[in-house]
């Protein structure tokens, strides 16, 4: 079958999944009954009309949805460009490879590829850079007969090169289970390990795996014990993985605390032999508890542990040399610093200071052989630095182009660095750093694409938030627009967890574009643009800076001519759910449309989900005053009220998401349906075969964008697309 013929049937393929021949006729809303519920949160009182959707297992809830999903797709089936905008959007993404998760072990490379004319990222190996790639796993040969996809969710490579293990789910569930392939055969092992959703495998020198596996949950079970109680295993190639010794972890070590809503993973590096480094992971808190112990090859509950930080030394990330313990913290430093610590004498209080805070936001860290590499981010740019080990001297390295650099890669037993660089307008490119003679290197992982961006530019400006902040605000369009506030915009946020949205090059955005279309990103506070004061200015009490700063885009937006409140959209994915669901349900005459993808939508309630009790360290609970204080005060749901004309809405959930029940998607809808006097459709589309978006396939992620953009063209008034 050719490349072309291929990717023709695969977008005919899940076009017959997810575009049913209906019509607006054969369809309609279903009804939706108010069964109210009350909740007094500390003497405040909270209706909830809709709490019976958070039953999807219901029959009721069931049909519900399906009806919902029935109307949306026949809506969107109305839009009379939507069917030519999906080919553009596939032609594009298929122009080219995409390659991500590089690593380099044994002299291998490994990593996961998508290329033209394939539905699914695939794990690929080459022997040496200038070596032909060898397939090692294919996910699409695991499709099931009625279209169940799976994909590959994490991989990590045996230290020599000769094994890796590999996790894979179904329906971008991300319930992996941890298989093994032998590199050289391609052949895979018997090794088969369920519920390792947060398996973090890390290889010992005997080609063993320390690994995280959920609990074996009773079916009734509360949705919040799913990620509790985890427990780190030790496994041997072709044992019994029910046997394995657990070492690590929930109720384990006696002098190391895990807490039940805790993570504990155990890593060994050989580039620091004598140690193991246990760390203990609090839910989505970055900030991370370290012990490390006097390597053993078989550690057990027993095994001494000496705790180097808890998290209130404020350390969120580390890696190791020698005998040293490099911790990248933002204690009195918001845009972070980086400490050594020797691992014999494991005290903080005699740790040095070895890259010091500084105007640049240190965002991670990486030892090799030759020195610690570290990346940064400098006023939106990144940038890498080298500190070297013996003469603590830290030298620049000059990147080919500003942009942003999205992963970096060593081999803590080889000198040098690998790394991705891009920007909004340049297709991302692998290079190696050969930091001794200084000189870089296009590696040839990926070619350029061949999406014609020559036409599309971006800008950097600031936008001034409500109490004078300036935010960063991230403008890509075609070159030469019109300052008529006539453009369809589209303005994301997010603004969660300290996560910065980097520059990324997206080749299926030039649909857009080409349209007369404008993308903006509001680098809202709650992000780590410019470090942890940024980040922690936007969670729980003052969430509501998020949602100004957000508001702030879309103001400039306005007032500098790029569009207008009618042709103006925002969007919000997961956490961004209350970014934009804040947005609109505060200044709702600001937009003409929204998306809200997989969002965060009631807040109040979020701590009940499967991933609730993990996040409580971000958002809060609502089992203290000011934890409810500020999940109420972010709650989209429950501040939409009758009689205000809200924008059209789009949301979107997958039925297997793990990190942000469908119900919240279906509540929001259902409000957003009773009580928007706009007359503007609200739809709700749900996939399922799908998740969070994680494990989503190409022609799923196509689909979905198509349907997104021509949402957004027809409501914001595009010609070429109203029904």
């Amino acid at each position: 079958m050719t490349t072309k013929i291929r990717l023709r049937f695969v977008t005919l393929f899940a076009l017959s999944m997810l575009l049913p021949l209906f019509t607006p006729a054969q369809v309609s809303l279903p009804k939706t009954p108010i069964r109210n519920v009350t909740d007094d949160y500390f003497g405040t009182k909270v209706v909830d009309p809709y709490r019976w959707l958070e039953n999807t297992s219901d029959p009721e809830v069931v049909s519900w949805m399906k009806q919902q999903n029935d109307y949306t797709r026949a809506m969107l089936a109305k839009i009379p460009g939507r069917d030519a905008l999906l080919e553009r959007i596939n032609a594009l993404d298929n122009a080219g490879p995409s390659v991500s998760s590089l690593q380099v072990w044994g002299g291998h490379y490994f990593y996961l590829k998508a290329e033209p004319g394939s539905d699914n990222r695939k794990l690929y190996v080459r022997d040496r850079l200038s070596s032909p790639e060898r397939l090692l796993v294919d996910p699409e040969t695991l499709t099931t007969a009625d279209g169940k996809h799976f994909s590959i969710d994490y991989f990590a490579p045996s230290l020599d090169g000769k094994y890796v293990v590999y996790g894979i789910s179904r329906g971008g569930s991300e319930n992996s289970e941890i298989h093994v392939v032998e590199t050289a055969s391609g052949k895979i092992l018997p090794d088969a390990i369920d519920r390792a959703q947060f398996g973090q495998p890390s290889w010992m020198p005997d080609d063993s795996f320390f690994y995280d596996r959920l609990p074996k949950l009773p079916p009734d079970a509360p949705a919040t014990a799913a990620y509790q109680k985890l427990r780190e295993y030790h496994h041997v190639l072709g044992s019994d993985p029910d046997e394995d010794p657990v070492i690590f972890g929930y109720d384990v070590n006696p002098n190391v605390k895990v807490s039940e809503d805790d993570f504990g993973f155990i890593g060994y590096s050989p580039a620091a032999p004598g140690y193991l480094v246990g760390t203990v992971v609090h839910g989505v808190e970055r900030e991370l508890d370290i012990y490390v112990t006097p390597f053993t090859a078989s550690p057990d509950p027993r095994t001494e542990w000496k705790k180097v930080v808890d998290d209130k030394d404020d350390v969120i990330n580390m890696d190791v040399h020698g005998d040293q313990l490099y911790l990248l913290s933002h204690k009195d430093a918001s845009r972070f610093k980086i400490l050594s610590v020797n691992m014999g004498n494991p005290g903080l209080a005699s740790a040095k200071v070895v890259v010091p805070a500084s105007e640049v936001v240190i965002v991670g860290l990486a030892a090799a052989k030759d020195g610690l590499y570290v990346q940064d981010l400098d006023g939106g740019i990144g940038r890498i630095r080298k500190l070297s080990y013996d003469k603590g001297t830290l030298q620049s390295v000059k990147l080919p182009f500003d942009g942003a650099v999205q992963t970096l890669v060593v081999n803590p037993t080889e000198n040098g660095a690998w790394f991705e660089l891009t920007s909004w307008t340049k297709s991302p490119l692998w290079y190696a750093l050969d930091t001794k003679t200084g000189k870089l290197t296009d590696t040839g992982l990926v070619p350029p694409s061949p999406v014609d961006y020559s036409q599309v530019v971006s800008e950097e400006v600031k936008a001034p938030s409500t109490d004078g902040a300036m935010v960063p605000l991230s403008i890509i369009h075609k070159k030469g627009i019109a300052m008529d506030g006539s453009h369809p915009t589209w303005l994301e946020g997010y603004g969660a967890y300290g996560i910065t949205l980097d520059p990324t090059f997206r080749p299926t955005l030039l649909a857009f574009f080409e349209k007369g279309g404008i993308f903006a990103v509001a680098h809202v506070r709650g992000g780590g643009e410019y470090g942890e004061d940024w980040h922690r200015d936007g969670e729980k009490l003052t969430k509501q800076h998020t949602i100004d700063d957000m508001l702030a885009g879309a103001q400039y937006l306005i007032s500098h001519k790029y569009t207008s409140p009618a042709h103006l959209a925002g969007e919000g994915t997961s956490a961004g759910g209350v970014t934009i669901g804040g947005a609109i349900t505060q200044r709702p005459d600001l937009f003409g449309a929204a998306l809200i993808r997989v969002g965060d939508s009631d807040s109040l309630r979020s701590e009940l989900m499967a991933s609730g009790p993990a996040n409580i360290p971000e958002f809060g609970t609502v089992k203290d005053p000011d934890g409810f204080k500020g999940l109420y005060a972010m709650d989209a749901y429950v501040h939409v009220k009758p009689g205000v004309k809200y924008p059209a809405v789009l949301l979107t959930t997958g039925a297997n998401d793990p990190r942000v029940a469908p119900w919240e998607a279906a509540k929001m809808t259902a409000r957003l349906q009773a009580d928007s006097a706009s007359g503007k459709p609200i739809l709700l589309r749900v996939d399922y075969d799908a998740g969070h978006g994680m494990g989503s396939t190409k022609s799923q992620r196509n689909i979905e964008l198509a349907d997104e953009i021509a949402f957004l063209f027809w409501q914001l008034g595009a010609p070429g697309y109203q029904p």
